[in-house]
């Protein structure tokens, strides 16, 4: 399920000032979406999308000006709907005093920044598309390994929470444990979380929960992540045929995105953190085009290549 929103939530994070309605910060914000209400000010209302944040920048506040008084009260009374969560102005502009007694009436708050209209378009849209995103809760841990999201997964009890704890002790990061929540932030990318009641815990059998942020420090921990690489970890029996050269291209799908997975058999004596840790370093060495499978088997056709041409020459 998609979090819940305030305006409240919105200043606080995109660092915006309350010009007024300081005490209506509870409004839900229901949409990413964000409206820069040109028409509306042209008196056009057929579709007026109330239920999203009102932006307003030089061309608007400009338009306004050319208003009469009673004109421009009019529209903003029409634009201040008991859906609207707020009204933004940019570029350290002042808003019209229509404006102002308009949303005073509705108690709707009016917040500002000194941002472009662009630059705060964009802040607040991804702000709002990562929080208001649906969510799908995994079952596996989230550690950020030299930049790479990596989320481990596997049975209960296969060792992965050990393994995190392991991997935070080499100076990597996490993300969360036991519980992943993962949302689509684009075509593209995918982004994993914690839930907040388990935020910078991890759980390991025989000691309990310990918080990693207060024994590794603030640098040990991230609120959250893009995901690049699943590894999947399975106990080790004789008659599984694991990837031995890395031929073989698994995925798994979330939402619309296709993430790369590999998957690491479990046996007694196998260092799991420095084999992950392997694993994402060779995920960012494909990423930027070297291929350690790709050489392998340039090295063995050509060695192939070289016992060919010396044994035809001895006949």
């Amino acid at each position: 399920m998609p979090e819940s929103v305030t305006v409240a939530d919105l200043v606080k994070v995109n660092r915006l000032d309350v010009y007024s309605g300081q005490d209506d910060l509870d409004r839900q914000i229901t949409t990413s979406d964000i409206s820069r209400p040109g028409l509306e000010l042209t008196g056009y209302f057929n579709y007026y999308p109330a239920k999203r944040i009102q932006l307003l920048g030089i061309t608007e506040t400009s338009f306004a000006k050319g208003m009469s008084h009673q004109q421009l009260l009019d529209v903003m009374q029409k634009m201040c709907q008991p859906e609207t969560p707020a009204f933004v102005i940019s570029t350290q502009l002042d808003p019209p005093e229509e404006l102002q007694q308009a949303a005073a009436e509705a108690h709707i708050p009016i917040l500002g920044t000194k941002l472009t209209t662009s630059r705060v378009l964009s802040n607040m849209t991804n702000f709002l598309e990562g929080k208001l995103a649906e969510r799908q809760s995994v079952h596996g841990v989230l550690v950020d390994i030299y930049g790479v999201g990596v989320m481990i997964t596997g049975d209960s009890g296969v060792g992965k929470s050990e393994t995190a704890l392991e991997l935070v002790k080499r100076g990597h990061r996490l993300i969360a444990d036991d519980r992943v929540e993962v949302y689509q932030q684009d075509e593209q990318t995918l982004v994993g979380a914690a839930p907040a009641i388990l935020s910078h815990l991890l759980e390991i059998r025989g000691i309990g929960i310990i918080d990693v942020m207060n024994l590794f420090g603030a640098g040990a921990v991230r609120s959250e992540t893009d995901i690049d690489l699943i590894v999947h970890l399975e106990l080790w029996h004789d008659d599984n045929h694991f990837d031995r050269l890395g031929n073989n291209t698994e995925s798994q799908k979330f939402f619309d995105v296709e993430v790369p997975k590999i998957t690491i058999p479990v046996k007694t004596g196998r260092n799991l953190a420095i084999i992950i840790e392997a694993a994402a370093m060779n995920f960012r060495a494909r990423s930027m085009g070297y291929d350690a499978t790709k050489v392998f088997d340039e090295n063995l056709n050509r060695l192939i290549k070289q016992n060919s041409q010396k044994n035809g020459g001895t006949q």
